[in-house]
């Protein structure tokens, strides 16, 4: 029987929308909005698939004061 081990979020370099909710406390529909913005510091497209830069992402966060 395998057993398949997850890398924790706060090793991966990207997340998902849902991971990245569940890793800042931001609802997803929030993120998702910032996703959509021009120039978004960090969104990684595969395809029609958005993904969360994650070190880009705590820095965005870090730098504001209100999202």
């Amino acid at each position: 029987m395998m057993i398949e081990e997850k890398v924790p979020i706060h090793l991966k370099v990207t997340m998902t929308i849902k991971e990245a909710a569940e890793y800042s406390s931001i609802g997803i529909n929030k993120i998702d909005e910032l996703l959509k913005q021009p120039n978004c510091p960090f969104v990684l497209f595969i395809g029609t698939r958005k993904l969360v830069k994650r070190r880009e992402f705590e820095e965005f966060i870090h730098n504001r004061l209100t999202i």
